[in-house]
């Protein structure tokens, strides 16, 4: 089965892209409404300000987000040795 994305014009079903189906193909289509899109709105200032915001986490970590993200050893325990 392949998934078509389109909208309903009031009278036919349009697809949003080109689809590769011989001319007359009979088809059954399932008809269901796609999730509303949560791409923002507006210039790019208020899709920065919208998409932007503050993660919890521990206090060292912007000097020590390799040991965070990759497991290495902390910076300051490297110094202490």
């Amino acid at each position: 089965m392949v998934a078509i994305k389109g909208h309903f014009d009031g009278k036919v079903f349009v697809p949003d892209e080109p689809v590769d189906l011989p001319r007359g193909q009979r088809l059954i289509l399932h008809v269901e409404p796609a999730p509303e899109s949560n791409q923002p709105a507006g210039d790019a200032w208020s899709v920065l300000d919208l998409l932007s915001g503050s993660v919890e986490a521990p206090p060292d970590w912007a000097a020590e987000h390799d040991h965070y993200l990759y497991g290495t050893p902390k910076r300051s325990e490297k110094k202490e040795e």
